[in-house]
């Protein structure tokens, strides 16, 4: 079959809500301070209202992922669920905006679509509290053959692994990938993520996937070690390609037995964390996809996360494509 997209996406279709917060709002709230909640209707007005003033822009980590893909130049498509609501119109338009393909149904009758309500403090940290709505009633019959078959990457969100319904999405979808002979990323997603499905993550990993995302802390924990090292070496075999993410130290790359330190880019400014590693898998699955080598995937999934992080927002302000030229990637 002839490729049509460079990576197609499965993930939660939301719109992100980003405001300025301190760490005493975050106590008053009952919130974490750098974690991810995920709340019901009414708390999600609650803390809407009692936010700043914020930003309004569409969200979601894969959604964002296939921004920044599209940003570079590539062939992009997502897959997720909006409801037939004034949100959803906002998320598609953005989307097909950036020449990305969003033609998943839209739900009519049920939950309004997701939002994740993202309180920024001063040191660039981001608490996000998400309300799924119509994103959790993705179902296996919303998987379009066309468009996993004719993409060179399936990439698949870690926090669809939790309703039933998106798992056999996520099953149905990864069958058709490998049956066309194509790859399939994974992103662990966040920390909660791994604690509720270790195990069911772990044989998905084994017996699915070929490239792995995922930040420190996440590693970690899929192994139950608070030693990066150590997790680092757990993982390396059991994919073909591991990408962690550290932050400020950059990133490292595991395949066939090699191991790859990927400095950081500076950021010339650190005012929002959110979408970093989003915009992180961006510029590895474009480079992949286009048949870079591993470090030069890894020095675009940089780029792309300092450039978000210097801005509100999970998705690129300027052209990915144009900021890779002019620093000779």
């Amino acid at each position: 079959m002839n490729t049509k997209y460079d990576v197609t996406a499965i993930g939660n279709a939301m719109v992100d809500v980003i405001a300025a917060a301190d760490d005493t709002f975050l106590a008053r709230q009952d919130m974490a301070k750098g974690a991810m909640m995920l709340i019901d209707e009414p708390r999600a007005e609650a803390l809407y209202g009692a936010m700043a003033p914020g930003v309004e822009t569409s969200g979601g980590s894969a959604g964002n992922t296939i921004a920044g893909i599209a940003s570079f130049g590539g062939r992009a498509a997502f897959i997720g669920k909006v409801a037939a609501d004034p949100l959803g119109d906002v998320f598609a338009h953005d989307l097909r905006a950036l020449g990305a393909d969003f033609s998943t149904p839209r739900l009519s009758g049920g939950p309004a679509t997701g939002r994740c309500l993202i309180n920024v403090t001063p040191d660039g940290e981001r608490t996000m509290s998400t309300y799924l709505g119509a994103g959790v009633e993705l179902t296996a019959h919303d998987v379009s053959p066309t468009l996993v078959e004719s993409s060179r990457i399936l990439y698949l969100e870690g926090y669809l692994f939790d309703p039933h319904e998106a798992r056999r999405a996520f099953a149905k979808a990864a069958g058709l990938a490998h049956g066309a002979g194509r790859s399939i990323a994974l992103t662990l997603s966040d920390g909660f993520v791994v604690e509720r499905h270790r195990a069911g993550l772990l044989g998905f990993i084994d017996t699915q996937v070929d490239i792995l995302f995922a930040n420190e802390t996440e590693i970690c924990a899929l192994f139950e070690t608070g030693d990066f090292d150590a997790a680092t070496k757990a993982i390396a075999g059991r994919c073909a390609v591991a990408a962690v993410t550290r932050g400020e130290l950059g990133s490292v790359i595991l395949a066939d037995g090699e191991r790859f330190v990927i400095p950081a880019y500076p950021a010339r400014n650190l005012i929002d964390t959110t979408g970093a590693g989003d915009q992180y898998a961006a510029g590895f699955l474009y480079g992949f996809a286009g048949g870079r080598s591993l470090d030069i995937c890894g020095r675009l999934g940089s780029l792309a996360a300092a450039e978000v992080i210097g801005h509100y927002g999970p998705r690129p302000a300027v052209s990915l494509r144009d900021l890779a030229a002019a620093n000779g990637l």
